[in-house]
């Protein structure tokens, strides 16, 4: 009995995604878990840490990021993939192998040469990025950054894995990884936190990120991954990513510098603004990550097959099919988030050192963000498409420019009209949404497509999405007992006896289960409204999604070429 439920297991954990949403299905499932763990962690820091406390703590990923996002970011997604592929659809796996051990060696040279400057520099670069910290949030801030340099580089490493099982079309194992991350932050808090103050989350990051390697070694090594330490920068296919990457780190490089734009302007507004702006941001990259990465991270290898076989019909046809998907999932999510905004920041956030004032600013902060969260789902989609094109110039200008709209929207806001936090989510979202405009008008010129008939499908869309929103909001409002405590203030002696009768309907929501019960209502209305809007107006994609997840369930493979043309926009 043991022996065949560890056969199966190992099965689950190596068995290949065939089709796209097999592969996006485990995806989101476990980016969903994982993202649940990371509302957790956030919960327990926002229990043991102040507002102020967790900003020095967020702040301190700021440099130790910019090594990893840049090494790496801009090497796997843009350039790697599609090259490894390309070489094992060649039938040339001794080659590809070969240029994946240059690659990691190439790699952590350049690692250690920007990690050692940034940790003898850290505390002069704080000075620079956080002028609202005082001089000593300043140096607790570049000790923690010294620690959470050495997790990225146990990241460089496992996110070159997480790129070799993805290669191979294995999702489950890379989509687990994140989880003991999250764990490991979770466990250095509750262990740690008390003796440690906030040097226990951290820590545990850097045990999270060992552990984020480790479980992806096994199955790398069953597909025969060896790695070897050498530089060859002469071989065609380093060249080739070489040239591909280039492009995506300068872009990379641009975000880091809108990443640290961000917090310069967060710590002029005060010291707490920079958690209420990481935490809002956590929240708002739910649906992003969930259907945006998710489905983009699947389609990244099909895609790149497809360009490599020279099926320019399939391409368009997939890309579409999933465009239309994103959609229909992120839009309505954006306004449920916008209209339930307070509840899900107190039932997420709520903990003994989350005041009501925090509460206050992080709801406005996840607000702001909303307009931008479908935007920011297409541009993984889309930035994808471009790099299974072999096309990275054209994401990076289209990003470079956004970045830059974005430092100015927010310098605008915070520095010229005095604004709070939620006005820097709101320069994101405005840049975001100026970015998909950019790269789909660009993607036209590549692949013709009817610019009407995708036109008219994000405007049902978002007819559907703000009509099921008002009806949410009215049933919020009717549905809360303090809506009424305040209107109800106003009519003196009726308004003492007119609660009474409101007790069977409305929900005290100073007692946690209700603001559950009130949020699930809520939301539930709202799904309701947003389907029958939906199938009443005959909006194409949402059956065929569907169809896929069942055709999962049952172990079929899913395939894009049995998709009818009123299935896909555009096609």
């Amino acid at each position: 009995m043991w022996k065949i439920f560890l056969k199966n297991s190992s099965n689950l954990l190596t068995r290949k995604q065939k089709s796209i949403f097999s592969a996006a299905l485990i995806i989101m499932v476990m980016v969903t878990i994982s993202r649940i763990l990371g509302l957790i962690r956030n919960r327990i820091l926002a229990h043991f840490f102040t507002a102020e406390a967790l900003s020095i703590y967020f702040a301190a990923f700021r440099i130790p990021e910019v090594v990893f996002e840049v090494l790496i970011f801009g090497t796997l997604s843009s350039a790697f993939i599609p090259t490894f592929t390309a070489y094992l659809s060649k039938k040339r796996e001794e080659e590809a192998w070969y240029i994946v051990s240059a690659v990691i060696s190439l790699v952590l040279v350049f690692f250690l040469l920007l990690a050692i400057p940034l940790f003898i520099l850290s505390k002069p670069l704080y000075q620079i990025i956080t002028p609202g910290f005082s001089l000593p949030d300043v140096g607790l801030t570049a000790k923690l950054a010294q620690i959470l340099l050495l997790a990225q580089g146990f990241f460089i490493l496992s996110y070159f894995l997480t790129a070799i099982l993805e290669s191979f079309q294995r999702f489950l194992v890379p989509a687990l990884a994140p989880l003991f991350y999250n764990l490991g932050i979770i466990l250095g808090t509750v262990v740690f936190a008390r003796r440690l103050g906030i040097y226990g989350p951290t820590i545990g990051a850097v045990i999270g990120a060992f552990f984020h390697f480790l479980i992806q070694v096994p199955l790398a090594f069953h597909l025969g991954f060896r790695p070897r330490l050498f530089l060859d920068i002469n071989h065609p296919g380093v060249k080739k990513i070489g040239r591909l990457a280039l492009p995506r780190v300068i872009e990379l490089s641009f975000l880091q510098i809108s990443k640290g734009a961000e917090l310069f302007l967060a710590s002029l507004v005060s010291t707490a603004a920079y958690t209420y702006y990481t935490f809002a941001n956590s929240l708002q990259l739910l649906p992003v990550t969930l259907f945006g990465t998710s489905i983009a991270k699947a389609a990244l290898p099909s895609l790149s097959y497809q360009t490599a076989g020279g099926n320019t019909k399939d391409f368009k046809k997939t890309f579409f099919f999933l465009f239309n998907q994103i959609v229909l999932l992120t839009f309505p999510l954006s306004v449920f988030l916008a209209v339930l905004r307070l509840p899900l920041v107190r039932l997420v956030f709520g903990a003994a050192q989350f005041t009501w004032g925090s509460t206050l600013q992080t709801g406005l902060t996840l607000s702001a963000f909303c307009p931008g969260i479908t935007a920011q789902a297409l541009i993984y989609l889309l930035t994808r498409a471009f790099y299974a094109l072999h096309n990275t110039k054209t994401p990076v200008i289209t990003s470079v420019g956004a970045m830059l709209l974005n430092i100015v929207f927010g310098a605008f806001f915070i520095l010229i009209l005095r604004l709070p936090i939620w006005s820097l989510a709101l320069a994101f979202s405005l840049a975001s949404v100026i970015q998909v405009i950019l790269l789909l008008g660009f993607l036209r010129k590549k692949i013709n497509f009817s610019l009407r008939d995708l036109s008219l499908f994000l405007l049902k869309v978002a007819f559907c999405s703000f009509t099921s929103g008002g009806v949410m909001f009215f049933f919020l409002k009717v549905l809360d007992r303090s809506a009424w405590d305040k209107r109800l203030s106003f009519l003196g002696w009726l308004g003492l006896v007119l609660p009474v009768s409101f007790n069977y309907f409305v929900l005290d929501t100073r007692y946690t289960v209700n603001l559950i019960y009130l949020t699930f209502i809520v939301g539930l209305i709202g799904l309701v409204v947003y389907l029958g809007l939906i199938k009443i107006l005959k909006i194409p994609g949402f059956r065929v999604f569907t169809r896929l997840l069942l055709n999962f369930g049952r172990k079929r493979k899913s395939s894009f070429s049995n998709l009818n043309h009123n299935d896909v926009v555009g096609s």
